[in-house]
């Protein structure tokens, strides 16, 4: 089993959904973002997404946006991004870390010898926002013989024809998009959540994770008592750019509340099905 799989397992087991935290690679800068991701796990994340920077973010919204272009100005690279990766893995062998962003960085840095090192540095998983299944052999091919997961995204408008594509070589979980948009912009219905999660379970046993659109710990809790994992991305790229001086470098106090944060979702989560208090 891998990673993401144990994890989702251990979740079932447990009796409830799990936390995916999200943040950028390198924002603001590459040493207060290595302390950031260090404390991820602790801070009650189950999986933890590693935005790629990228100048071009279709799908992101404003504030991963300016993560995004905060991490390229101090520097961030894609190799930078893998060498965080690497050194996060030999502080934790256990916590799943998926990779999430635009194929043009990997389709530049070459997606066989991009797999490679990914896999090599401790990857589990890739969401890759802008390659459909229609285009994605080129990277799926090698990512496969890597053994990373490739988890695919479902949209509100992604229905009943078009699912079975989308699920068809979907590994470790699928990601559903809550809102019609871009990141950051509305909140996730509770109600069109559910719906939408019992629809794609009836193409795939895989587990279901939710993002785009959850805010706070209410909103994380709600998610969580229908999907396997509420994933939570801008609020706490918001919560970091708080906590930056007008010159863009991190304030005293920055991954503390990040990390407060996250805890503050987990806590959420963890008591949403057993009808706990956020």
């Amino acid at each position: 089993m891998s990673r993401i799989e144990k994890r989702f397992a251990a979740l079932k087991a447990e009796g409830r959904a799990g936390l995916v935290a999200y943040l950028v690679a390198g924002d603001p800068d590459f040493e207060t973002s290595t302390r950031l991701f260090e404390g991820v796990a602790a801070a009650g994340a189950d999986l933890i997404e590693i935005g790629m920077p990228f100048s071009d973010p279709m799908a992101d919204g404003p504030s991963i946006q300016a993560g995004g272009l905060r991490a390229l100005r101090s520097g961030m690279t894609l190799k930078k991004t893998l060498a965080l990766v690497r050194h996060l893995r030999a502080r934790d062998a256990e916590t799943p870390y998926v990779l999430m962003g635009y194929y043009n960085p990997i389709y530049r840095y070459g997606a066989e010898t991009f797999a490679k090192d990914a896999a090599a540095a401790g990857v589990d998983g890739l969401i890759i926002v802008d390659l459909p299944p229609e285009e994605e052999e080129e990277l799926a091919a090698p990512a496969t013989v890597a053994g990373l997961d490739l988890v695919r995204l479902a949209t509100p408008t992604s229905d009943d024809h078009r699912l079975p594509t989308i699920v068809k070589r979907a590994s470790g979980f699928v990601y559903y998009v809550a809102i019609a948009g871009i990141t950051g912009t509305r909140s996730a219905d509770a109600g069109s959540v559910r719906d939408a999660v019992a629809r794609i379970r009836r193409f795939t046993p895989l587990p279901v994770a939710v993002g785009f659109g959850i805010k706070n710990p209410e909103q994380a809790a709600e998610v969580a008592r229908a999907a396997d994992a509420a994933a939570v991305g801008t609020a706490l790229v918001d919560r970091l750019a708080q906590n930056l001086d007008p010159g863009g470098k991190a304030k005293p106090g920055l991954v503390e509340g990040v990390l407060g944060d996250i805890s503050a979702l987990a806590k959420g989560i963890r008591g949403a099905r057993q009808g706990g208090t956020v």
